[in-house]
């Protein structure tokens, strides 16, 4: 089992790193997830009998490390969940680009549909069914040519939505082979993860009120 990297824990909630390659839950008997892994820390360092109470807040892509909250009684999920919907959850991500963007900063608003056949989500139009509007803003902090590396927030939470978004307007994250078109730049440096990185999480403790900010450095040599 793997051991977790926990950086903040009390009795209503738990902020963890999740690694590239874990997914965050999975359905799959046998595969190690953060949902199993951190029921396992709790069950062995509260020695408590049964299942402890964890609630999945949000979610990374299998791909993608960085921050992750849970709950741990149901009066905080309630509380996060509630932030969550209503813009009080701040979600910042790093994302080394493939291409440097033709404006240095700029929100990208597009609709979005997911193929649950092949998890692939792809933009669409407004009347398309089962579409959802999809919204974050980008800020470019460094570019080494071909590379860009972007500042983003979510303004709403859709399926690969940062990866499909940033490679619309022509510049993939660095290492998405899912969503990076065959024919793009063939002078970009391999990648064999994707470098999109949950960087910075923001919300109020669920039980106090009180602000908190955690922040994830990825250690990018870009």
């Amino acid at each position: 089992m793997i051991t977790p990297e926990i950086i903040f824990e009390d009795k209503d909630i738990l902020v963890c790193i999740k690694p590239s390659g874990v997914p965050t839950q999975s359905k799959h008997i046998g595969t190690p997830d953060m949902v199993s892994i951190l029921k396992n820390h709790i069950h062995h360092s509260k020695q408590q009998k049964g299942e402890p109470y964890l609630a999945l807040i949000h979610r990374l892509d299998q791909p993608v490390a960085g921050l992750l909250v849970f709950a741990k009684n149901p009066a905080a999920a309630k509380s996060l969940n509630r932030q969550l919907q209503s813009s009080g959850f701040g979600k910042h991500y790093l994302a080394v680009l493939s291409s440097v963007p033709t404006l240095p900063e700029s929100t990208l608003e597009n609709y979005l549909v997911k193929d649950g056949r092949t998890n692939v989500s792809r933009i669409c139009t407004p009347d398309t069914p089962d579409a959802k509007i999809a919204r974050l803003h980008y800020k470019i902090i460094r570019c080494n040519a071909p590379l860009a590396l972007a500042e983003i927030t979510l303004d709403t939470g859709r399926h690969h939505q940062i990866r499909v978004q940033m490679s619309h307007i022509g510049c993939p994250v660095l290492g998405d082979a899912k969503y990076t078109p065959a024919a793009f730049c063939t002078d970009i440096p391999p990648s064999n993860q994707l470098q999109l990185y949950a960087a910075r999480l923001s919300f109020r403790h669920p039980a106090s009120g009180a602000p908190l900010s955690f922040t994830y450095d990825p250690k990018l040599s870009f």
